[in-house]
């Protein structure tokens, strides 16, 4: 859940720190004092969009920090906070915090550990799920029907999507192989002569692994023979003739073994100089036959020049080192037979392709009746949800239809069948809201309320299944009132018995169901609009749901119907609680 969240010079927010507790929080205040500008940094501490519109007039950047506690020693952070070396204490506190420059830069980090924006957005949206009035929208796209399905399916589906995909990799990969093929004759012949006269060339250079070096190792030998000549001969004769090193070292390896004869305890000290004497002797030796055989061929550099130059002129075109020009010229030459012998490659695909067709039509079919068999349950979980919501005589339904196929797409049973990434099915949520009338398309017949409802009654359903630590709620009450925002308001409070929730409000019964009620203001100081947060108590409460539901004028008629709406909803919470 979200402890606490810290904001700095986002928006009209100059500085502002608020804590969060448990169960529903709601949030609530004047129109443009801020309610959605706190959401919106939520939504950017998780991964969201963000600009240097963002960062506050003046202000060098934007701060946020979010600090969740994660109970759940099984959730998806931990897993992945010891895949990327973030370091989780015994507290079970993890701090994500974004920054944005006003260039536009941001940084952001997990535990104090710098992390990618992909990365952020990947932890950020398993600790917190917004949902606003852009996700009316997304339940208006049929698109989005299969996602959501799949989603409650969880588990139960996750199996069968995983060798579905894998399946249908191989044959997409199968396809495009075959349309390549097959494709202009014209064009293949253009190919095959390319390749040919590229392999031609490669293979005339008679290139072997590793010749580069061992002739970058040669050219720098021979182009310094003069000067590796001067320093191995005065290496030698600095060692070997009269008054040289040796002729002081035999000197002294002869009185060591004077007085060894003497005092028996130098015996392995003169046994040491001996050594060291004939290593040098024979190091002397080496010395002498290496510049002895030091020999500066002008026309074997030359000869080593024109071949660097000619390799050069390959790693431009076929690779960065030997071996990859060698990896080229095998990748092309099997490019080669196959053109050649492509009639028959074709052959061979095809028989592949159609096998895989046959497995991937499996696969479908049973991810069609896994599918089914959620859609089922989703359709009665979602029916008793909207029981609640005032929606009784409301049918709601799961179409399936298969997507639309061409001639293009593979046939089975004498007819053409599209496969794509999901799979074969399409799907499509229909609702009739009337006793009498036909199931339609959802986006066709559902109005603003309805649709608040549908999506409510999903997170519900969806609010027990996941491990999102955090909902937000924005303004999704839009379009209700009286019975129907009491049952919306006792369903977010549900919701927030199992997950923390915080809620944008404009409805009081969804204010006086809070366990915490929030203030949003905004105040005029030193020519700067600043954003301010207040817990409210319960007299303060008392006056904030008035005003709420008198709209204008807060009188001693509208404070008393705000005490028994909140007197109802402490029995109403206690109920549920039960």
């Amino acid at each position: 859940m979200l402890i606490e969240l810290s904001i700095k010079n986002f928006a009209i927010i100059e500085d502002l720190t608020i804590p969060f507790e448990k169960g529903l929080t709601v949030l609530t205040g004047e129109t443009g004092a801020g309610k959605s500008i706190i959401i919106d940094a939520i939504s950017l501490l998780v991964g969201g969009r963000g600009s240097s519109e963002f960062v506050r007039h003046g202000a060098k950047r934007s701060e946020i920090q979010g600090l969740f506690f994660i109970e759940d020693q099984t959730h998806y952070i931990y897993s992945k906070a010891q895949q990327l070396g973030i370091e989780i204490n015994e507290d079970q506190m993890v701090i994500l915090q974004r920054d944005i420059t006003a260039q536009g830069k941001t940084i952001c980090r997990i535990n104090g550990k710098l992390v990618t924006l992909a990365i952020l957005r990947e932890i950020g949206q398993t600790l917190v799920d917004i949902h606003g009035q852009h996700e009316h929208q997304h339940l208006m796209q049929v698109d989005r029907h299969l996602s959501l399905l799949d989603q409650f399916a969880d588990e139960k589906i996750n199996n069968a999507i995983i060798e579905y995909k894998k399946i249908y990799k191989t044959f997409v990969s199968l396809t495009n192989q075959v349309k390549q093929f097959s494709e202009n004759e014209q064009q293949l012949a253009h190919r095959l002569d390319l390749l040919k006269y590229q392999l031609n060339e490669i293979e005339k250079a008679n290139l072997t692994p590793g010749e580069d070096n061992t002739l970058y190792e040669e050219r720098l030998k021979l182009s310094n023979g003069e000067k590796l000549y001067k320093t191995i001969f005065d290496s030698y004769h600095s060692l070997y003739g009269d008054g040289k090193g040796l002729d002081w070292v035999m000197l002294a390896m002869n009185n060591v073994e004077e007085a060894a004869s003497i005092d028996k305890e130098l015996t392995s000290l003169k046994e040491t100089v001996d050594n060291c004497y004939y290593l040098l002797e024979e190091a002397s030796y080496s010395l002498r036959d290496y510049y002895e055989s030091i020999e500066f061929d002008p026309n074997r550099l030359n000869f080593i020049e024109s071949r660097l130059n000619e390799i050069l002129q390959l790693k431009r075109k076929y690779g960065e080192s030997v071996s990859e020009i060698l990896e080229y010229a095998s990748k092309i030459e099997e490019e080669i037979d196959s053109l050649l012998h492509r009639e028959e490659k074709i052959e061979k695909l095809e028989i592949q392709l159609e096998s895989i067709i046959q497995d991937l039509f499996i696969e479908a079919k049973n991810l069609t009746l896994l599918r089914r068999e959620a859609a089922i349950d989703l359709t009665e979980q979602i029916s008793r949800q909207l029981k609640d919501l005032y929606m009784e005589k409301t049918k709601f339904n799961i179409q399936f239809t298969y997507r639309t196929a061409t001639e293009k797409d593979p046939i089975l049973d004498g007819k053409n069948i599209h496969f794509n990434e999901d799979g074969l099915d399409k799907i499509e949520f229909l609702l009739s809201t009337n006793p009498g009338e036909p199931l339609k398309p959802l986006a066709k017949i559902a109005s603003g309320g309805e649709i608040s409802r549908i999506m409510l009654a999903l997170k519900s359903i969806f609010s027990n299944q996941h491990g999102v630590t955090s909902l937000i709620f924005d303004e999704v009450d839009t379009g209700v009132s009286g019975r129907v925002a009491q049952a919306i308001a006792e369903k977010i409070y549900n919701v927030s018995t199992k997950s923390q929730v915080l809620c944008i409000t404009h409805l009081p019964q969804v204010a006086a169901m809070a366990n915490t009620h929030l203030y949003i203001s905004k105040e005029q100081s030193d020519d700067k609009t600043v954003t301010k947060v207040a817990s409210l108590q319960e007299k303060e409460q008392i006056e904030e749901v008035a005003r709420m539901l008198s709209g204008v004028k807060t009188t001693d008629l509208t404070r008393e119907n705000a005490k028994e709406l909140l007197s109802q909803a402490k029995k109403k919470k206690y109920i549920l609680k039960s």
